[in-house]
Formats: structure tokens, sequence, C-alpha cells
């Protein structure tokens, strides 16, 4: 019996009443539902327009990935040695420092990761990947 009391002896048996706990836990449930489908989770993203050439304007420069393990900056073969000196000598004098990043299907994700890495050693701030 809930708040009941022992008819047989001396004892008062007091029982607790959970009922208004476990209502309490259910409010609070809905309550964490709710606000939980309200908070909108966002990353913020430029996906440059469908029809946007490959290699892009004069300003745009472009590094691609080659799939034989090379790269190429707006189309012209650079050495892995050279790259990090030529990213350096391009973006010197620019003001917008943006580069797009193409990779080969056949580049890693730690090949891609580097050569961002090494394009922001070059002083390039803001990288972008071009979609396949």
């Amino acid at each position: 019996m809930a708040g009941g009391i022992s008819v047989g002896g001396a004892r008062v048996a007091s029982e607790p009443n959970v009922i208004p706990l476990i209502d309490i836990l259910l409010v609070l449930l809905i309550i964490y539902m709710i606000i939980n489908a309200q908070v909108r989770h966002v990353l913020d993203l430029q996906v440059p327009p469908a029809e946007a050439p490959r290699h892009g304007s004069p300003q745009q420069i472009v590094l691609e990935l080659l799939p034989n393990g090379g790269f190429a900056v707006n189309g012209q073969p650079v050495p892995d040695a050279d790259l990090d000196a030529t990213l350096r000598a391009i973006y010197s004098g620019r003001t917008a420092k943006l580069l797009f990043v193409k990779a080969a299907g056949s580049r890693t994700y730690q090949d891609v990761v580097s050569a961002m890495d090494r394009a922001r050693g070059a002083g390039v701030e803001v990288l972008g990947i071009v979609p396949r």
C-alpha cells in the first residue's frame, strides 16, 4: 500500500510514492526531446555552381593531385619538390589567397590533407575542394 500503516503491530511503515517522480521524469524527457529536435547542427560550406569551369579563370588557382602521384597547378605539371616554392611564389603578391584542390580518384585522403597542409604553409588562407 502506498503510504499505508501496518495494523498488526505498533510499527508504522511508510512506502514512498514514486508516481510523481515518474511523472517528472516523463515531463523532462518530453522537454529534452522537443529541444533536441529544434537544435540544428550547421556546417558552413560554400559549394561552387554546377556550371563552374574545370580549370577556372586566370584568377583562380587549382591544385590538381594527379593519379601518378604528381601535382599540377592550373594544368601545368609541378614537381613534388617544387610545389611549396611554386605556391609561395603565386600567393606572395595576391590579396585573395584562395586555392581549389582537385584530387584524382586514386589519391588517398592522406595525400589530399598533406597537399592542403603544404598549401597552408605556402600562404594559402582559404581552401576549396573541387567536386567530381
